[in-house]
């Protein structure tokens, strides 16, 4: 059932009368080694090619005037636009309608199909009226190398080849065929006029040295496969719950992120989407960070993806094995993620500036990374996969690292650009490491290194409790001897470090909530990070927070967080890295991973929660909200 004719809700009717869109009015559409952001002005405005990381093709999110575009939309004045995925899938339709004049259905993908070569990297877009008659516009304007080339358009009898200095070459076909001409402002366009009935296709092909007739890239059965591709991927799915819609959309959006021939998962396909007016804290998310594929193994796995979560862990797994360690983030192929460097000649999301690409984290110390890691290979193990000898003892040379680094300081989870300290989050999530490494070792016969493994983290969980809680009152506090709180510590009760109505953790929920929260959403801390501009609510501590309170017995107080972050998620359901409280406007890098997998997590607690509950009429006790992976 296609948009035009379904009765499901569609959350926002656009006018589109000549306005910026914002970052947030888009839907994503991928092949398993890029995505493209399409808005509901039927304009693709950020499209990567090859890759993920590769430089842009359109860019017109961080700059309308040269960052370039593909954009196919009526030129009736007064269109109305709504958009939403076709059922179950990663196919986009968006809807334009003008009362008195026509309604026509765009549809957008990129071809994916088990069998399907990752060499080929095409776009598909088919315009079909369904009433009326309406006027088009397709406008074909790509940038290379993020606009900083020349690009070179020839146009042919079948449409156009965009060629840049290197070598680089898009084609787009048309069909029926319309002539382009060159527009003032860059690019070419292409006018037409459909009636009901009639429809036209566009097909944007990487790579080819000609423009090909759009026949012969097979554009319906291509749709056909496509669909039913990501139809038979969605019945996968094993989530029932009362978030069942937006678990599936989370999941749909993680698939899209994932870099298929090596598995890593990228934070965000994008760069540069600020989260401040100023554009301070603009950074480039198109790398795998080995925190976020950690989270992707628990909660893929919880609702029945586990293909996919094995290849987050091999991703992973294979780093340590190929660079003899733990890195904090890699590229998508495994590589080192390139220096940070800004492209001044792009004028930013909404003039916000400080486009980057790169990542200057990639340098930072954060010692929290391996505690996930473990997590993720005590729930492989768990799950029924297999941690052979080799990878153990790569886990045994990590988990002894973190022994020796415990009492070292680091940058913590947040990536602050400010000195090291002692964060409390890293400290738990050594002790994490340790705790699964201990519980793990027995599957090998025990370990010669177990019982310094044990005093280790019996040593740690003291320090913590020691340095880690404010003297003054039950909570703890984002590092050793300090004051302030933030919303990593409700790790403390997730990974199970203390139970979650022990009054320390009971206290620090209460903090959260007094001096973090603006109304259900969540800051991630108040104090100085050196970065030096504020920011808004992280949309993944809000999750978190759903869940903390379930744990805690305050099922109640933790649907109602739930209910707003999910209800944050933009028209197509898609979840940015932040929210601003106030106008609930989405910030940040989008769509985010970390939102999706914090949903994803929340709603598989929250779910158990409510059955437990519903089956014996009072809150579960707290061993009975741990989840089975």
């Amino acid at each position: 059932m296609d948009l035009y004719t379904s009765s499901r809700r569609i959350a926002r009717t656009f006018q589109l009368d000549g306005r910026p869109i914002a970052h947030h009015e888009h839907a994503l559409v991928g092949d398993g080694s890029s995505c493209a952001l399409i808005g509901v002005d039927g304009s693709i405005s950020w499209l990567c090619l090859p890759r993920f990381d590769s430089p842009s093709v359109f860019a017109s999110i961080l700059d309308p005037e040269i960052g370039g575009r593909c954009q196919l939309a009526p030129t009736t004045a007064g269109c109305e636009s709504r958009q939403a995925y076709d059922d179950d899938t990663n196919v986009l339709q968006t809807l334009f309608h003008r009362e008195g004049s026509g309604t026509a259905v765009l549809t957008d993908f990129m071809p994916w199909t088990e069998d399907r070569p990752r060499s080929l990297h095409e776009l598909h877009r088919m315009i079909e009226v369904r009433e009326g008659a309406l006027d088009f516009s397709l406008v074909f304007d790509p940038r290379f190398d993020y606009a900083r080339g020349e690009t070179t358009i020839e146009v042919t009898e079948h449409g156009a080849l965009a060629t840049s200095p290197d070598g680089e070459r898009l084609a787009i076909s048309i069909s029926p065929v319309a002539r382009f001409e060159t527009r003032s402002a860059g690019g070419v366009e292409a006018r037409f006029t459909l009636r009901a009935g009639r429809r036209a296709w566009a097909v944007l092909a990487y790579g080819t040295r000609q423009v090909e007739p759009t026949a012969r890239y097979r554009p319906f059965e291509q749709l056909r496969r496509t669909r039913r591709f990501w139809r038979s991927w969605s019945a996968r799915l094993r989530y029932d719950g009362p978030w069942r819609h937006d678990v599936l959309r989370s999941a749909l959006t993680l698939k899209l992120l994932q870099y298929v021939p090596t598995g890593a998962m990228v934070a965000a396909p994008t760069t540069s989407l600020p989260v401040s007016p100023d554009g301070l804290r603009n950074w480039d998310y198109r790398f795998s960070w080995t925190r976020d594929s950690a989270m992707a193994v628990r909660a893929m796995n919880l609702i029945g993806y586990g293909p996919e979560a094995l290849e987050f862990f091999r991703f992973v797994c294979d780093g340590v094995d190929r660079r003899s360690g733990l890195d904090l983030m890699l590229g998508i192929e495994g590589g080192d993620v390139p220096s940070e460097v800004t492209l001044p000649h792009l004028a930013g999301h909404n003039g916000s500036g400080h486009v980057r690409i790169g990542n200057a984290a990639s340098l930072q110390i954060q010692h929290d990374i391996t505690g996930p890691l473990l997590d993720a290979t005590y729930i492989f193990e768990r799950s029924g996969g297999l941690v052979t000898l080799r990878l153990w003892r790569e886990i045994r040379s990590l988990v002894s690292r973190a022994a020796d680094l415990r009492s070292e300081p680091d940058h913590g989870i947040w990536e602050p650009r400010d000195e090291p300290r002692h964060h409390v989050h890293s400290k738990l999530m050594t002790w994490v490491a340790l705790d699964r490494a201990i519980r793990m070792a027995p599957h090998f016969g025990g370990d010669a290194d177990l019982a310094h493994w044990i005093r280790c983290r019996d040593e740690l969980a003291a320090e913590i409790l020691q340095r880690g809680v404010d003297p003054t009152r039950p909570s703890f506090v984002e590092s050793y001897d300090g004051k302030d709180v933030d919303a990593s510590l409700l790790a403390v009760s997730l990974y199970g470090f203390l139970q979650p109505d022990d009054p320390r953790v009971i206290g620090t929920v209460d903090r959260i909530q007094n001096e973090l929260a603006e109304g259900p959403f969540v800051r991630r801390y108040r104090a100085a990070d050196g970065i030096g501009t504020d920011e808004g609510c992280f949309v993944l501590c809000g999750f978190w927070l759903a869940e903390a309170l379930a744990l805690a017995g305050r099922l109640d107080e933790g649907l109602e967080v739930m209910r707003n972050h999910v209800g944050a998620a933009n028209h197509v359901g898609l979840l940015a890295e932040e929210i601003d409280a106030a106008s609930r406007a989405p910030l940040g890098n989008f769509p985010q991973a970390f939102s999706h997998l914090g949903l994803i997590q929340a709603a598989a607690r929250l779910d158990l929660a409510l059955r437990l509950r519903d089956e014996g009429g009072e809150q579960p006790p707290r061993h009975a909200l741990e989840l089975s992976d």
